[in-house]
């Protein structure tokens, strides 16, 4: 694969509502949208991570309330003390952090409200529904269910499981219903544009039944926490009007300067747009059509990843089955979260998530299959050749294997990403971890090593497994960084810095030069102490 300089992969979270601090859920997108992220920049791509929170609506309003304080000062403190501290514990190298309560945001969403007003596509009307306030949406019949215990008797969102409240309000319109054919042919030209396949099918069929005009503002008289609508301030925006803007507003759209135009031209259209499947119609609906509206194209791709269950249901702090990431991470450290969220769940599918699942992954995979991996080779250099790595001799085909499988590795887990397949990229790069524990044990070293006329052969298969971990490190630098660090700083000095070399390049073998000095290594994953051996 050619090397990308100059192309530009932006990459987007949603922004995320400020009523709660946040649970793995949250951090299972915030880890996928990295790991893309960093693994585009790996291949020597311009690469930009956006996330950001969503601090407007009528939920924030009602959860500052109940906390007795302001909106912006339960925005700024949840900001502070929450989100981004997450960052911090899952490792997510992001370059943007937005807050809708910014003026950079709040002043260009205005910037694109007016456009679309003064273009034609905004009108003003009445509208009576359900309301769910946990969404910020209004419901139609079929997104409503039976409520149960306290709601019995009663419609409830499917998705909150609280009674929607009925709504009648004099709002302004965006007029949503003339992109139902304009959506259908962009779906139709750009099959990719929304993914999984089982996502896209779902969101086409929707469309095909019709949009209705959608409500894009709130009176004042109802609640006041949003951007004002900039020619009738006893409006306020709609909220998810409001933070799909992000997006732009974030990268530059509605600046005058030259700079901020071109960084605008550089990363929009996004690459990839990471959302989870709950709000995947915001985003591969009323999104583009509000992007067609303002005569700019819609993102490369939306992907809609599924659910993380706790016990058969989705993770939801109202049902308190939300598990916050550092009771994760305090144990068993930011590395094996990321490992483990990318690579036990298919990515676009819902997955159930346990404890017990993670502590057996993160002994046999991570702590047994990797670290043990990378410990025993570079032990074996220093014990053998005083950490000096020798030069190979004549290959074998059991070392022409290794290269092999190396190479596919490398070309696999590549396609894997840019499919957005991020279990397969893991699983990928996996087959060259088995087939070095493989190597070992096949080839015996520590047997090799008890006899001079040996040695060359020994030296043969030390180089050739040091060279395997300079792939693994590459290859798993953007989803376990602090791990690959650790491995790089033994292995790595004489080839630069980990963060420059390239995915396109990790299968080219022979890149270390005999003699090089091969560093101390310490535990990748350590050994954790369960609950029954502390006893």
């Amino acid at each position: 694969m050619p090397e990308n300089k100059g192309k530009s992969f932006y990459v987007t979270t949603p922004i995320f509502y400020v009523n709660d601090a946040p649970h793995i859920g949250h951090a299972y997108t915030e880890v996928a949208a990295d790991v893309l992220a960093r693994w585009h920049r790996q291949r020597g791509e311009n690469s930009f991570l956006l996330t950001g929170t969503d601090e407007h609506g009528e939920k924030i309003l009602r959860t500052a309330a109940a906390n007795k304080t302001t909106p912006q000062e339960w925005a700024d403190k949840l900001v502070k003390d929450s989100w981004l501290p997450l960052l911090e514990t899952i490792d997510i190298n992001n370059q943007d952090f937005i807050r809708t309560t910014e003026p950079r945001h709040e002043q260009n969403v205005q910037v694109f409200l007016q456009h679309l007003y003064d273009t034609g596509f905004i009108y003003q009307g009445s509208y009576e529904g359900n309301y769910c306030v946990g969404c910020e949406e209004y419901k139609t019949e079929g997104d409503l269910i039976d409520g149960e215990g306290d709601f019995a008797g009663q419609q409830v969102c499917a998705i909150h499981s609280k009674p929607v409240e009925k709504l009648k309000e004099t709002n302004y319109f965006f007029k949503l219903s003339e992109f139902t054919q304009p959506l259908l042919d962009f779906y139709a030209a750009n099959p990719n544009f929304i993914q999984p396949d089982s996502a896209r099918n779902e969101v086409v069929a929707f469309v095909r039944r019709e949009l209705d005009d959608l409500s894009i503002s709130r009176s004042k008289e109802k609640f006041d926490w949003g951007i004002d609508i900039p020619w009738d301030n006893g409006h306020i925006t709609y909220v998810w009007f409001d933070a799909l803007l992000n997006y732009i507003t974030a990268i530059g759209y509605g600046e005058d300067s030259a700079e901020a135009k071109a960084k605008f031209e550089s990363l929009w259209p996004a690459s990839v747009q990471v959302v989870g499947k709950d709000i995947l119609r915001f985003h591969a609906v009323i999104w583009p059509a509000m992007l067609m509206a303002a005569g700019l194209a819609p993102a490369n791709q939306v992907f809609g990843h599924g659910w993380l269950l706790v016990g058969g249901e989705k993770m939801s702090k109202s049902k308190l089955t939300g598990i916050a990431p550092s009771q994760i991470t305090d144990t068993f450290g930011s590395d094996a979260f990321r490992y483990y969220f990318m690579k036990a769940i298919a990515f676009g599918s819902d997955g159930s998530f346990s404890w017990e699942d993670l502590s057996a992954r993160y002994q046999a995979e991570l702590a047994n299959g990797f670290g043990n991996l990378a410990s025993r080779v570079i032990a074996m250099v220093h014990r053998y050749f005083d950490g000096i790595l020798p030069a190979a001799g004549p290959y074998t085909d059991a070392d022409l294997q290794v290269q092999k499988i190396a190479a596919a590795a490398v070309t696999d887990s590549d396609a894997a990403i840019e499919k957005v397949a991020i279990h397969d990229a893991i699983g990928a790069i996996w087959t060259l971890v088995d087939e070095l524990n493989n190597y070992i044990t096949v080839q015996e070293p520590w047997v090799l090593a008890k006899n001079d006329e040996t040695r060359d052969r020994l030296a043969t298969v030390l180089n050739t497994t040091v060279e395997g971990l300079r792939v693994l490190a590459v290859l798993l630098n953007p989803i376990t960084p602090k791990a690959t660090a650790k491995l790089w700083a033994a292995i790595g000095v004489s080839l630069g810095a980990i963060d420059d070399q390239h995915i396109s390049d990790a299968g080219k073998w022979g890149q270390f030069t005999a003699g090089a000095v091969i560093g101390e290594l310490e535990a990748l994953f350590p050994r954790i102490e369960t609950t029954e051996e502390a006893k």
